[in-house]
């Protein structure tokens, strides 16, 4: 099981795993509601390096990143969960809109985004992470999944209820026909 670090913890420990000689990975994101897109992401960010650490937004970029009503889930909480993921190693939580400043700090060897960014080039810290002669790479699935596409569905939920499900048949004798 992976652990939740503040960013000093999480630099201390990096510092002692590449001394071992360990290749670190980092994969940031929101992770509002987790769902199968975002551990297809992690696994594959996992297997770019010996150590996996998640970046998390704190709620209050999310609020300002996706708007009233987000994040769903409380920063704490998602770090925990991430955690428990078997392809993270560390989970940070930061502040601010982008990690910039976090990738400039812990100097990852290989920082990990979506394939929705179609080239490296296109990932918006792909200089910072240039500039300490890291490398970018995008990982995981095509981005058919999303927490804003799951919020819908569920309010879709509470505007029209579900239909009823069947009723099991009832076993011979029981409720309904009986024999003469």
């Amino acid at each position: 099981m992976g652990e939740v670090l503040s960013v000093d913890a999480l630099a201390g420990r990096l510092t002692e795993l590449r001394a071992q000689g360990q290749t670190i990975a980092f994969a940031n994101g929101h992770f509002d509601l987790l769902h199968v897109g975002h551990l297809r992401y992690l696994q594959a960010a996992r297997a770019e390096a010996d150590v996996l650490v998640v970046g998390v937004n704190d709620d209050a970029s999310v609020r300002r990143l996706k708007g009233p009503g987000r994040p769903v889930v409380p920063a704490a909480e998602r770090a925990e969960l991430l955690a428990a993921l078997a392809p993270v190693d560390f989970v940070v939580v930061f502040g601010g809109d982008t990690p910039a400043p976090l990738l400039a700090r812990l100097q990852p060897d290989v920082h990990c985004k979506g394939t929705d960014y179609g080239t490296p080039e296109r990932v918006p810290e792909h200089e910072v992470v240039k500039a300490y002669g890291g490398r970018t790479v995008l990982v995981g699935d095509p981005k058919d999944h999303a927490t804003s596409d799951l919020i819908a569905r569920v309010k879709a939920l509470e505007t029209s209820p579900p239909a009823p499900l069947p009723s099991p048949p009832l076993p011979p004798g029981e409720g309904g026909k009986t024999k003469r």
